[in-house]
C-alpha cells in the first residue's frame, strides 16, 4: 500500500520533467558554410612558344599510273618546275607496241566493216530480182552490224593504248619546287609509287606540334612566327588547321599556321618559333582547387550572390598553368565561383563569403 502511494506521488514529478525536456528541444538550423571565392575575369596569360618548320600549304606526291622501268627523271630536290614540264618517264616500248597492235586491229575492223557493208548491198540488190531470200539479206545485215561493233571496239582499244602511253610520263600540275624524289633511273616502279613531290612555294605554313592540353585553340588564333636563326625576322600567322586527334606516342596535335606574306627568308624546311600573340592570350583562369572532376566531366560551384547559394556548372578545361587552369567554356567574366572547400558542398547549399574576396 505504501509503495502504491509513493508511485502516485512521484508520477506528477516525472511528467513535469518530461515536459521540461520537450520544451528544451529546438529545431535544427540550416548549415551555412563559409567558403573562399573569387570573381571570374579575363587575365593575361604569358604567350606560349612552340618550335616547328615552314612547310608548303599545297604539296603533291606524283607517281605513274602504270607499272614500268624508270628511264628518266629530269629533276632533283630543290629544282623549280613549271606547269606541264616533264618530270620523269617510263620505258614506253611495251605501250608503243600496244598502240601498233591496236592500230592494226582498227584497220582490220575497218576492212571487215567495208566488206560486210558491200555484201549487204549486194544481197539487197539480189533480193529485188528474187535471186536472194529475205533471210540472206537479214544475215548480211547482222554481219554488217557485228563489223560495226568490232570497229567501235577497235577504236576504243586504240584510244586506251594511247592513254596508257601517256601514263608513262609525269608532268607538273603547277609551278612549284621539287621537295623530294622517291626513285632512281633504272628502277622498276609500281603504279601509284611516289616518284617526285612538288610543292607550291608561294603558300606556306608554319607547322608546330602542340601538347594536347594546349591545342584547344580556335581556328584563326593569331601567332607571331620568327626564324630561329634570326628571331628579329617575324611575320604573323593564323591557325588554319588543328589535327582532330593527338599523336598516340607524343600526345601532341599538329597545328598548321597560315603565314601572312612571308619574306623569302621563310624558305621551306626552315625552323621557326611560333608564339601566341598578346591579343589571343587573355583567357579565364581559375585555381585548380576550384574544379571538381565527376563522371569524366569538370565542374565549378557558381555562387548566387543574392540567395547566397551554390550550383554546379559544367566547364571546359584548357591549358594547365601550374596551380591554375585555363577555362575554355562554361564561365563568363563577372561570375563568382568557390575556390576552396568545393568537395564538401551540395547543390543549393547556403554559403557565407566576403564581398569582393579573391583567392
Amino acid at each position: 500500500m505504501n509503495t502504491f502511494k509513493t508511485a502516485l506521488t512521484l508520477l506528477p514529478l516525472s511528467l513535469f520533467l518530461l515536459s521540461g525536456c520537450e520544451e528544451k528541444e529546438e529545431p535544427a538550423h540550416e548549415v551555412v558554410r563559409p567558403v573562399l571565392s573569387q570573381i571570374v575575369s579575363l587575365q593575361p596569360v604569358a604567350g606560349s612558344s612552340y618550335a616547328g618548320t615552314v612547310q608548303p600549304k599545297v604539296q603533291t606526291a606524283l607517281g605513274f599510273r602504270v607499272i614500268g622501268r624508270l628511264v628518266a627523271r629530269n629533276v632533283d630536290t630543290g629544282d623549280m618546275v613549271t606547269r606541264g614540264e616533264p618530270l620523269a618517264a617510263l620505258d614506253p616500248t611495251a605501250f608503243e607496241l600496244a598502240i601498233r597492235s591496236a592500230r592494226a586491229d582498227l584497220a582490220s575492223a575497218e576492212a571487215t566493216l567495208a566488206n560486210a557493208t558491200a555484201a549487204e548491198e549486194r544481197m539487197r540488190t539480189l533480193l529485188k530480182t528474187d535471186v536472194a531470200t529475205q533471210a540472206t539479206v537479214e544475215s548480211a545485215e547482222q554481219s554488217r552490224e557485228a563489223a560495226l561493233a568490232g570497229l567501235v571496239r577497235a577504236r576504243t582499244g586504240l584510244s586506251k593504248a594511247e592513254e596508257q602511253l601517256s601514263y608513262t610520263q609525269i608532268k607538273s600540275e603547277y609551278d612549284g619546287v621539287v621537295t623530294s624524289t622517291g626513285a632512281e633511273v633504272g628502277q622498276v616502279v609500281s603504279a601509284g609509287e611516289t616518284i617526285v613531290t612538288v610543292a607550291r612555294p608561294d603558300d606556306r605554313d608554319a607547322v608546330v606540334d602542340v601538347p594536347d592540353g594546349s591545342a584547344l585553340l580556335p581556328v584563326g588564333t593569331v601567332f607571331s612566327v620568327s626564324l630561329q636563326i634570326n628571331p628579329e625576322v617575324k611575320v604573323n600567322g593564323k591557325v588554319r588547321e588543328i589535327a582532330p586527334a593527338a599523336d598516340a606516342a607524343t600526345r601532341t596535335r599538329r597545328v598548321k599556321i597560315a603565314l601572312e606574306n612571308p619574306p623569302p627568308s621563310f624558305r621551306l624546311g626552315t625552323t621557326i618559333t611560333a608564339t601566341l600573340a598578346d591579343d589571343a592570350a587573355e583567357q579565364i583562369v581559375v585555381p585548380q582547387t576550384a574544379i571538381i572532376e565527376r563522371d569524366g566531366k569538370s565542374y565549378v560551384w557558381i555562387v548566387d550572390q543574392e540567395k547566397q547559394t551554390v550550383s554546379a556548372r559544367d566547364i571546359g578545361k584548357g591549358t594547365e598553368l601550374g596551380r591554375f587552369v585555363v577555362v575554355t567554356s562554361g564561365l563568363e567574366p563577372g561570375m563568382r565561383i568557390v575556390t576552396a572547400g568545393t568537395h564538401s558542398l551540395e547543390e543549393g547549399q547556403k554559403v557565407k563569403f566576403e564581398d569582393g574576396a579573391r583567392s
